[in-house]
């Protein structure tokens, strides 16, 4: 069967719908980074959705061709997440989605090196004749965040980030949202195949101690 990240590590993951503290370690990413209303027909988050898969699929895939990848197991695409942010601002102004800044993501494999990264991009563009050099291998090491899980619609996210912000201020922590550290969600479901109100997004906040 193949390894099912979402299940293997719920922790981060399948948080339950009330805020908790966790610890998040260093990942290795695909990401493409953009500006803008997310909800833009054939703008820049939706395009960068696009790359992300195309080169996550020949990842995976890669087993079936002659490209081997050193400690290759069979997996399921991780979920589908984002980095947001608004400049000179550390809260989230949802009634102005075209000031969003923006980076894409899907986790990648452990096993997965920036010279498999390298041959996946190279690849994916032979095949497919498009110009994947938006995409990149990004190294984060998130840390300590808080993190809740939002069900329903992303416009309703204020809801669920303002208990996120008692939560952490009742336990001592401050947000800690700087050019490096950033308001994250990670996408459960389909919005196209999904009602609104059973959307299911973690949303993770990094936070510090306060002193």
């Amino acid at each position: 069967m193949a390894f099912d990240y979402k299940k293997e590590y719920k922790e981060f993951y399948m948080p339950k719908n009330k805020p908790s503290i966790v610890v998040i370690p260093k990942m290795n990413y695909l990401a493409v980074r953009g500006k803008g209303n997310p909800n833009e027909e054939n703008g820049e988050y939706k395009n960068s959705i696009g790359f992300l898969y195309a080169i996550a699929f020949t990842i995976k895939m890669s087993y079936k061709g002659s490209h081997k990848i050193d400690g290759y197991f069979d997996y399921v695409v991780p979920p589908l997440e984002g980095f947001w942010w608004q400049n000179d601002s550390d809260e989230i102004d949802y009634t102005h989605k075209e000031n969003f800044n923006f980076i894409s993501l899907i986790r990648l494999p452990d096993f997965v090196k920036k010279s498999d990264f390298v041959w996946a991009v190279q690849e994916a563009t032979k095949k497919k004749g498009v110009d994947f050099s938006k995409v990149e291998f990004l190294t984060y090491n998130e840390g300590t965040c808080v993190q809740c899980m939002h069900i329903g619609s992303y416009d309703n996210e204020p809801e669920t980030v303002a208990l996120m912000h008692d939560f952490m201020q009742l336990n001592g922590y401050e947000l800690d949202v700087t050019e490096n550290r950033y308001h994250h969600e990670i996408y459960l479901s389909d919005p196209r195949k999904c009602a609104v109100e059973k959307l299911k997004t973690v949303i993770r906040q990094p936070i510090r101690k306060i002193n």
